[in-house]
């Protein structure tokens, strides 16, 4: 515990040094809907807690909903209190926040590694699974890919308009992944890959996608999930915000116009032992087959976190690329789980459900504990689509659904918690029903 605060210590007063100019930090973790929480603390202070000074922030903040209200869920929230819980400081995160009108720093914290972790915390539910597969001897690599959109910084009645192309100052209307569109936007593009840099992520390939102002951004393969999850979520904050300091607003919606694709979030994953073996290429790809097989079986029961919030079902199925149905293929993007081509030391999965808002800590966790549950079952899959078309299984496409069908699956329970599983599902079942208190012009225009 000592060394441990020394190194954040030194972090803390190297970071000091280097931005004499800061004089907060904001201190950041990711609540179930995917939003950052957290509290704006003095730079001084913060040498406190890195020395081992309690840093505690309400249990229920984790709970918040979509819009921030607090729903009750079992005794959270309006029976217990309301009580705080301890935070710990993730060494490695503490970096300078570039877009902010005054120098700020942020760093992650998070209640997993305390006497008492938050069961249903997103980053604890992941390190729980981490952990169990490390006692199994199995090592994930991690690489996330995000999809976003550009739009304009000015809503217009409150939609969302094409983002202007700043050599020709017209709207960026037509959907092309056209090369000349990086190009126009480079110096957007470059400063959120030079600012998402600055905060430790491992940028590499940015892609031009099929919708107006969408792009894609790939980060490194990372072995440590921790680590791949944090830099997506940090990536979406820093992304935000270089977006409105140039005139833009960058937004993660799975699906802002029905006539375009959607964004998604697309995770590449392989398995190690730990003599650096890659594990699905074992018994000539037989392990593959099994992982596969276990993906596919728990994914509808997991849709809720694939697929967070009303508009990110409307993702599905719409455009090009998005699933319909639980199914898997060799370089095959209509396919939920798609085998890349690779040699046998990097061979893996891409999961291409998730939508771009889904929380990462969860995606990833939901994603491993698929391949787990394959690799202990040791069953074969359906027919991939390069063999059959039609080939899939069902998977719920609304949330009330999709809640109840999460909540009753023993296995998802066991291996994410049950309590976790109880609460999130509560968190959307209720988010759900908010959003649906509100009657819109449509409604009147039908049957007024």
């Amino acid at each position: 515990m000592k060394s441990h605060s020394s190194t954040l210590l030194a972090e803390v007063r190297t970071f000091r040094q280097n931005h004499p100019d800061v004089r907060y930090v904001d201190l950041i973790a990711l609540d179930i809907p995917g939003h950052f929480y957290g509290k704006r603390y003095p730079v001084e202070m913060l040498e406190k807690v890195a020395a081992g000074s309690p840093l505690k922030l309400p249990q229920n903040a984790v709970l918040l909903g979509a819009q921030g209200g607090l729903f009750k869920i079992g005794d959270y929230c309006f029976n217990d209190g309301d009580p705080d819980a301890n935070r710990r400081l993730v060494p490695g995160t503490l970096k300078p926040v570039s877009w902010e009108a005054q120098p700020l720093g942020q760093m992650l914290i998070t209640s997993d590694g305390t006497e008492a972790p938050i069961e249903f915390e997103p980053r604890e539910v992941l390190a729980k699974v981490l952990e169990r597969l490390q006692h199994k001897g199995i090592h994930p690599v991690v690489a996330f890919e995000l999809e976003f959109y550009l739009f304009d910084k000015k809503l217009e009645n409150g939609l969302p308009q094409f983002a202007r192309d700043p050599l020709s100052d017209d709207a960026d209307d037509q959907p092309n992944l056209h090369i000349e569109r990086l190009s126009r936007f480079s110096e957007v593009l470059d400063d959120m890959a030079q600012t998402a840099k600055a905060q430790g992520i491992d940028i590499t390939v940015i892609t031009a996608e099929i919708g107006p102002g969408q792009f894609e951004i790939n980060f490194g393969h990372c072995d440590d999930g921790l680590r791949a999850a944090d830099w997506a979520a940090l990536f979406c904050r820093s992304t935000r915000g270089v977006a409105l300091k140039h005139g833009y607003r960058a937004s993660f919606m799975a699906k802002p116009y029905l006539q375009f694709p959607g964004s998604g979030m697309h995770v590449h994953v392989s398995l190690y032992d730990a003599a650096g073996n890659n594990l699905l290429a074992a018994h000539q790809q037989q392990a593959l087959r099994h992982a596969v097989a276990g993906c596919l079986e728990l994914l509808p029961h997991c849709m809720p976190i694939f697929s967070p919030n009303h508009n990110a079902f409307r993702r599905l199925g719409g455009t090009v690329n998005a699933a319909t149905r639980a199914s898997w293929g060799f370089e095959d993007r209509d396919a939920c789980v798609r085998i890349p081509e690779s040699d046998p030391r990097n061979l893996r999965i891409e999961h291409r459900l998730a939508s771009a808002d889904a929380n990462p800590y969860l995606v990833l966790a939901a994603i491993l504990v698929g391949l787990e549950h394959g690799l202990e079952t040791k069953r074969e899959p359906i027919a991939p689509l390069n063999e059959d078309r039609s080939s899939g299984t069902d998977f719920p496409v609304e949330m009330l659904d999709a809640v109840r069908v999460m909540q009753q699956q023993p296995i998802v329970r066991d291996k994410l918690g049950a309590e976790f599983v109880d609460v999130y599902c509560e968190n959307k079942r209720q988010d759900h029903l908010a959003f649906q208190q509100e009657i819109h012009a449509r409604e009147y225009r039908w049957f007024l």
